[in-house]
């Protein structure tokens, strides 16, 4: 079955413009309840009935479309939720899952067959790692891992059999900003799809507008904003979308990871949000990030003009979003990590917790935490010290004084500035 995956024809529009297009698209979703709610109803049904038995059997078949057949195929909900994200994304359609691994490995698995090969970013959330470098090779799948900002190095590394190229567009938890018009670009070149992560920059970032094929989400994160469910998103063309829910071969309709209803309707409501969040997250984090390499601590955070990916960012972005809201710091040794999160943590500054994109900031060691499933000797290789903290900035209204109480916190520890790494 021939499905529409590629973008190749796409031009590259201005960041700003299409922030605005995003933003406007998002605003005028509107869908009545069932009994003229202002909120859409929730689809409470695990199954779905048919005015004939042929209907039936032709959504079987794949020969119908818009007819719900069963929660696990689709359900109203999740199509609200699915068109509210290809509107921010500006893709055809997109499909919700019921975590951000559960997109992942749908796309993973869609898109390769035993035998195949897949270029990916050596800086990218564990568990994506994990099931790239070991979980894949089940399937006689074979993962590259390279420095996705060296064009020369993913060039080098593709070859006859590579089915993806896949990075995250700023990534976790070293904040490396790919270049995806560029990537994309390459991609077109040698025929292969461009598979993008946005979770760490929604809105300031659009990868399908720069020549992404597929993008992720992990909607978890700072879509939903409120750290109270788990759940994913795939957005792309509708014949690709539609192939991850085919009851013959569809790998999000048959490994089962179809995100429930109501959910759904729970992130769709948290969506509205959005924009107004992401603006104080990078507003905060920008803030932090300046005071702290002022101070004299090592700080990667894409909006300082000492990070490698500073201009690349900044060409890519949406102005208006900022440079999203993860920073990461060194300071020097686990032993200091770990004493200054349990320190914040007691003074009421975030907590020690995994994850992003909450109203309060959360931290955590990369490390030893959601990184943990890299090798100690690949983390070395890659930059990821013993002593770096990651930190996803909360909503904080006065942000200078978290930084002053923050900068308490590392001298009651003895924390200096210019630490040797550990």
């Amino acid at each position: 079955m021939f499905i529409t995956l590629f973008n190749f024809n796409f031009s590259i529009q201005n960041p700003s413009i299409m922030s605005k297009k995003a933003t406007n698209q998002l605003q005028d979703l509107q869908y009545f309840g069932e009994f003229g709610g202002i909120n859409p109803s929730i689809s409470d049904s695990s199954t779905y009935t048919f005015l004939s038995a042929k209907t039936m059997f032709d959504t079987f078949e794949g020969n119908t479309e818009g007819c719900y057949l069963y929660s696990r195929h689709s359900s109203p909900s999740n199509l609200y939720l699915g068109e509210a994200l290809a509107a921010l994304e500006g893709t055809e359609t997109a499909n919700v899952y019921a975590s951000g691994m559960g997109a992942i490995s749908s796309v993973i698995m869609q898109l390769c067959d035993a035998g195949d090969h897949i270029v990916s970013s050596r800086t990218i959330y564990g568990g994506t790692y994990a099931f790239l470098k070991n979980f894949v090779k089940k399937f006689a799948v074979e993962t590259s891992f390279i420095d996705i900002t060296s064009l020369e190095s993913v060039e080098a590394s593709i070859n006859s059999r590579t089915k993806v190229i896949y990075c995250e567009s700023v990534s976790n938890p070293l904040l490396e900003v790919a270049d995806i018009e560029a990537l994309a670009t390459l991609a077109k070149k040698y025929g292969i799809p461009l598979v993008v992560d946005n979770t760490f920059s929604p809105l300031s970032i659009a990868p399908a507008n720069l020549g992404a094929d597929v993008v992720i989400h992990s909607l978890t994160k700072f879509i939903n904003g409120t750290s109270d469910c788990v759940a994913g998103a795939v957005c792309g063309t509708t014949d690709f979308c539609l192939s991850l829910k085919d009851v013959n071969n569809g790998a999000g309709m048959l490994m089962g990871s179809t995100l429930d209803s109501l959910r759904a309707a729970s992130i769709l409501k948290n969506m509205r949000t959005l924009h107004i969040r992401m603006q104080k997250h990078s507003q905060n984090a920008l803030f932090l990030a300046q005071k702290f390499e002022e101070y004299g601590f090592r700080v990667a955070y894409p909006g300082l003009k000492s990070h490698s990916g500073h201009e690349t960012m900044k060409k890519q972005m949406h102005n208006e979003y900022g440079f999203g809201g993860l920073i990461t710091m060194d300071v020097g040794s686990l032993e200091n990590a770990n004493a200054f999160m349990e320190l914040m943590q007691t003074e009421k500054l975030g907590y020690l917790a995994v994850s992003l994109g909450f109203y309060k900031t959360l931290f955590s060691a990369p490390g030893s935490s959601t990184s943990s499933e890299i090798p100690l000797e690949e983390q070395a290789a890659m930059g990821l010290s013993n002593g770096l903290i990651r930190f996803s900035i909360g909503l904080d209204h006065d942000i200078e004084r978290t930084y002053k109480m923050m900068k308490d916190c590392m001298v009651r520890l003895g924390i200096e500035p210019n630490p040797v790494s550990a």
